[in-house]
């Protein structure tokens, strides 16, 4: 499904998404374009990126191919999926100690609909960080992995 929607195959056009996307969530996958679960989430983002394009922008970043962000945003785990607004890191309490990321797959493409609507409506109002609508139960789990600590 990674075809479907557009892909950033360098650090020169993730800054430039990042500084050009304006008044819009700007959504970055990053991921692999022959993972299962990217693949998976691919078709969630793919069949949502219609009915959100007046809110939300959608990119693929695969990790081999930007390793710069791929570190600086502290990528273990694929997929991860990150926000901006207006060239702002949106972070996003899932109720995990990570704010910076979503891990893994959407269960449903309502969870992250209503994802994108609450960063949104949070961002238009100046917030940096919005609490998760999404249920407990549908957010992965995963441990954290402090590298080179």
């Amino acid at each position: 499904m990674s075809f479907l929607l557009p892909q950033l195959t360098c650090k020169r056009e993730v800054d430039q998404a990042i500084k050009s996307v304006a008044e819009k969530v700007l959504v970055l996958r990053f991921g692999k374009d022959n993972d299962a679960v990217c693949l998976q989430l691919d078709d969630i983002l793919a069949k949502t990126a219609h009915d959100l394009s007046k809110m939300a922008v959608i990119y693929l970043v695969d990790v081999s191919k930007v390793p710069v962000y791929t570190q600086y945003f502290d990528i273990s785990y694929i997929p991860s999926t990150v926000f901006f607004f207006n060239g702002q890191h949106m972070k996003v309490d899932y109720g995990s100690p990570d704010h910076t990321k979503f891990v893994g797959s959407f269960k449903t493409k309502q969870d992250f609909i209503d994802l994108i609507e609450v960063i949104y409506r949070g961002a238009m109002r100046g917030k940096l960080i919005v609490r998760s609508p999404i249920d407990p139960r549908n957010i992965p789990k995963y441990d954290l992995l402090y590298q080179g600590i």
